[in-house]
């Protein structure tokens, strides 16, 4: 079998009492990070009796089939990373897909993860939320990233390094506007946590400063606005084009984008 550990962000006190048997008990431990799991295990007064391997994303896919084998082969593995939940933008997403197109059997402790942590602490809307994984690290594709999310009607979850976040938030003032509100999650669970919320103007300015830690971003959702009938025009004047009807091609846009159909027609025709 192939086991999923979610493990302690930063108090040992949040390890479940299966994280402890599992680490006791697995036939091989998958670590992101060896001497981080057995800092753990000793903290949790464990004795890990299987073999302990590093499997973090430099080696994920070369050890992976080892892994595999080692599951059809009666063995139970166990994947932990460095914190909170193994394939989260973390290794173990390669070992979970090869073990489900094997019809190995698979199965996830739960326990910490940031994102919901972040999440539950931000103040802002949880009832739907997407998890970006981390921010991208290029000026260029980052700001595309952050035009994507301008008019994403979920609240959305993304890590950042420390040392980017003051360019990211800077960025997201740019692209956003000033006024989106925002919440930056350092150090979640531990001795220091620290949660900064307000506008991405307020917290961009308190981030310029340096932050340091472990940073989960949460952004409120964006403010959907509604397309107007001459922006759409040229949408349906390239579909004419292509060779269809005017009247087909002013439904086709009206139905895709909710704007009235003879509005649309009216001014498509009179351009």
């Amino acid at each position: 079998m192939l086991v999923l550990a979610a493990t302690p962000m930063g108090q040992y006190g949040d390890a479940s009492p299966r994280l402890r048997e599992a680490l006791g008990s697995a036939d091989i431990v998958a670590a992101e990070d060896t001497r981080r799991t057995k800092a753990l295990a000793a903290a949790l007064d464990v004795t890990m009796s299987g073999k302990v391997i590093s499997y973090y994303d430099q080696v994920e896919a070369a050890r992976t089939p080892g892994l595999v084998e080692a599951i059809e082969g009666g063995q139970t593995v166990l994947v932990v990373t460095d914190a909170g939940m193994p394939s989260v933008s973390d290794p173990g997403f390669r070992l979970v897909a090869a073990c489900a197109e094997r019809d190995l059997p698979i199965t996830c402790l739960p326990g910490p993860s940031a994102v919901t942590t972040a999440l539950a602490v931000s103040g802002l809307p949880c009832e739907r939320f997407c998890f970006d994984g981390f921010a991208p690290r290029k000026p260029g594709a980052r700001r595309k990233w952050l035009a994507e999310l301008a008019e994403e009607p979920r609240t959305v979850v993304f890590f950042e390094s420390p040392h980017r976040l003051a360019e990211t938030l800077a960025d997201a003032v740019g692209v956003l506007g000033p006024d989106r509100r925002v919440a930056v999650c350092r150090e979640l669970t531990k001795t220091y946590e620290e949660v900064r919320r307000g506008t991405l103007a307020d917290v961009a300015q308190w981030a310029a400063g340096g932050v340091k830690g472990e940073i989960t971003v949460v952004l409120a959702p964006g403010v959907v606005t509604a397309p107007r009938v001459e922006d759409l025009v040229e949408r349906v004047q390239a579909l004419v084009q292509d060779g269809m009807r005017l009247k087909e091609a002013c439904a086709q846009v009206a139905e895709q984008t909710g704007v009235s159909k003879r509005e649309l027609y009216e001014a498509a025709h009179n351009v």
